[in-house]
């Protein structure tokens, strides 16, 4: 996927400047970056308002990423920009605007805290999961250790002998 997403870098970036294409390094120094935008796998692509990135689900060859890029990046909705807005979502906007910045740092600090739960609760399950899974596997291989050291490999040795002395 990086030649793709080079070459997508190289042929929007230079189109007009009316969107961005750009990637970071997420082991390195853009690690604060990617935590605070909820990256957890490589590579994972966002898009949208830097301060509200969207997980893209497109196809990853180029030409997929080139027609999302052009479709998709550039000027949309928002504070700053009320023109490109539908009428329901520019009045939940302007309802924002009137907000004061506390009222509006504890809208954020409640959704934030919402999906960490989320986010937390989901890890601690899939933590579950595994476990069962691991002793739900302990157990099956035991349990076919037992059946086989109980000479169930006999027990099907004489049987085939068994049958073929009776064909005789």
């Amino acid at each position: 996927m990086k030649p793709a997403w080079d070459k997508v870098m190289k042929n929007f970036n230079k189109e007009g400047g009316s969107g961005l294409v750009a990637d970071v390094d997420c082991t390195a120094a853009g690690k604060e970056l990617c935590n605070a935008n909820g990256v957890r796998g490589y590579p994972t692509i966002k898009y949208g308002d830097p301060n509200d990135l969207q997980d893209y689900k497109g196809g990853r060859d180029y030409d997929s990423l080139m027609k999302f890029a052009e479709e998709n990046l550039g000027p949309s909705c928002g504070p700053a920009n009320l023109d490109l807005c539908d009428d329901e979502k520019k009045a939940k906007i302007e309802e924002f605007m009137a907000l004061s910045a506390s009222d509006l740092q504890a809208k954020v600090k409640e959704g934030t805290d919402a999906l960490k739960a989320a986010d937390k609760t989901f890890e601690d399950a899939v933590e579950e999961l595994q476990n069962t899974y691991k002793q739900l596997q302990e157990d099956k291989e035991n349990t076919i250790k037992e059946i086989n050291e109980s000479g169930l490999g006999l027990y099907k040795a004489v049987l085939a002998h068994k049958k073929s002395n009776d064909e005789l």
